[in-house]
């Protein structure tokens, strides 16, 4: 649908009246928990949005936080979508519960005519957000405020069912639709719910892949779209409504997707702007939406391999980035599938039991243009970086130039398995393709790799190790090597040959910030290929009193 017929579409709708009740006529309940230190933060004037923090103040406050000026785009929608009210119920308390009626009595006041308020996903975001919240939000509130958030729940459900399909290529349009419906069953509008369940179907097949991978590559947000189509599940089973087969289907796909993505620790592998939302609520997800079948080992359109072998595992990322050619709507927010995709094409992570060991760095979504995008930086993630160049070009909506082919090969044979992956991000400027080869043995004891750089000319590259904040490395120069201590007391050796081997400082940014290490092996120019291991290691325990 164009611009402009979805404009047009906005502009009939806002025509015809709607019916306003005193209160929604079905209730609703968030079905995930909140965080009681961000809720603290936002009692005290701040509102943490993917570990960026940034003032959130009424206007007796200095009323800061709506405005453009407030944030980048991806912070301010999440604060006019109003995700942070379950952080305040999350505290229990009377004074949680004020705090949110002021902040929300303030956006209506001031912040409700910023046009980033306006852009369908933020839009579907605080329907879903109001209603899921509305015992703790408004249900004793004064009338005159209840009324309020009720008039404007109507006039922005007329315009956002008027809109869809929501013009988005990512999970902003499956939280739209989301937030229609929603709005559609408290108002008791039959004409809404029946083009939202008419969208539902086509929203489904464009967000979840055939492997059940989401379509943005990133298991945080495939996270998120579970969680959607769960609570889009609830509302129409609620409303005494059938649900198309899509969903049911699209769930039992996506479940078993997600687990692909879990370290031993439970939480999920730091890829495309994921950040760790802890084994808990991935818990939560798969029992709510009574997942079934295990684990798979690939993801063949997603482009994700999962090695695994004794208690080591491997997590890598094998999948060209998605088409992202739709410019920024008038909100300023992207469009594309590509938002928030790093550039750490052929990138992997490891963990032994619950210990992770080799990691990417993260990612903080909601900061601002250059700290967001040097944890998209290919030097962020554990993979190759040939002469300093990301091997996707990073852009504000997305990215730009990126690997066209991304081609791997699986075999196995008595537990042990090999991986054979490339990619072609590095042909345009250096007419080089990058080939990573990885090992690992039955036992699960030994990885082996190799970095192999395809072309003519080859300037010089580095391959990065990330390590998890938990690992303490210790540099080995006589051997080019690097013994790495684990928090359960294992130790695994990293060695290296053809390149220079070393330690260096790295940040890990799956939640708060953290100081860690990486391991950097740098081959000079010409260097054809790196190869390396990570093996198990028995060291002797200390003698007691020794160091």
């Amino acid at each position: 649908m164009s611009d402009w017929l979805r404009g047009a579409r906005r502009m009939v709708a806002g025509l015809k009246p709607v019916k306003v009740p005193d209160a929604p006529a079905r209730a609703f309940r968030d079905l995930w928990p909140g965080d009681a230190t961000r809720g603290h933060r936002l009692l005290r004037g701040e509102c943490e949005v993917g570990g960026t923090v940034r003032p959130l103040t009424t206007a007796e406050e200095g009323g800061q936080g709506w405005g453009e000026g407030a944030g980048s785009p991806t912070w301010r929608s999440a604060v006019h979508g109003f995700a942070w009210l379950r952080d305040l119920r999350a505290l229990g308390t009377d004074g949680a519960r004020l705090r949110a009626r002021d902040l929300a009595a303030d956006w209506l006041e001031r912040g409700s005519a910023e046009p980033i308020a306006a852009a369908p996903e933020v839009t579907g975001a605080r329907l879903s957000a109001w209603l899921g919240h509305w015992d703790f939000l408004a249900a004793t509130a004064e009338d005159a405020f209840r009324h309020a958030l009720m008039v404007r729940m109507a006039q922005d459900a007329r315009g956002l069912v008027a809109s869809l399909p929501a013009e988005s290529r990512h999970r902003g349009a499956l939280a739209a639709l989301k937030g229609a419906l929603a709005a559609s069953i408290a108002l008791g509008d039959e004409g809404w719910i029946s083009r939202c369940l008419r969208v539902l179907p086509q929203e489904i097949e464009r967000q979840i892949l055939p492997d059940g991978a989401h379509v943005e590559r990133s298991p945080g947000q495939l996270l998120l779209a579970v969680q959607d189509l769960i609570e889009i599940r609830n509302l129409i089973h609620g409303a005494g409504l059938e649900a198309p087969p899509h969903l049911a289907l699209a769930l039992d796909r996506a479940a078993p997707a997600l687990r692909l993505f879990r370290h031993g620790d439970g939480g999920l592998a730091l890829f495309n702007g994921t950040r760790d939302e802890g084994a808990a609520l991935v818990d939560l997800v798969l029992t709510q939406g009574q997942a079934r079948g295990r684990a798979p080992l690939i993801l063949a359109e997603a482009g994700f391999q999962r090695l695994q072998a004794g208690r080591t595992l491997v997590i890598v990322d094998c999948g060209p980035p998605p088409e992202g050619r739709v410019s920024p709507g008038p909100s300023g927010l992207s469009r594309q599938a590509d938002r928030f995709h790093h550039a750490g094409t052929l990138s992997f992570e490891m963990s032994v039991g619950r210990d992770r060991l080799i990691v990417n760095c993260g990612a903080v979504t909601a900061a601002e243009g250059a700290w967001r995008d040097a944890l998209r930086a290919t030097a962020a993630h554990s993979t190759l970086t040939l002469a300093d160049t990301n091997s996707s070009e990073l852009r504000e909506e997305g990215l730009g130039r990126r690997p066209e082919t991304v081609e791997a090969e699986r075999q196995e044979a008595n537990g042990a398995q090999w991986l054979d992956a490339s990619h072609d991000g590095y042909r345009r400027g250096f007419g080089a393709v990058h080939r990573r080869r990885l090992y690992l043995s039955e036992s699960g004891d030994d990885l082996r790799g190799e970095d192999a750089v395809d072309g003519e000319n080859l300037p010089g590259y580095a391959v990065r190790f990330h390590l998890h904040p938990g690992v303490v490395a210790s540099l080995q120069e006589e051997d080019n090597a690097v013994l790495l201590r684990l928090p359960s007391g294992a130790s695994w050796r990293l060695r290296a040959s053809r390149a220079k081997l070393g330690v260096e400082e790295s940040v890990f940014m799956a939640g708060e910030p953290r100081r860690t290490s990486q391991v950097v092996l740098t081959a000079e120019a010409g260097t054809p290929s790196v190869q390396w291991a990570l093996s198990r290691v028995n060291l002797p325990n200390p003698v007691k009193g020794e160091d």
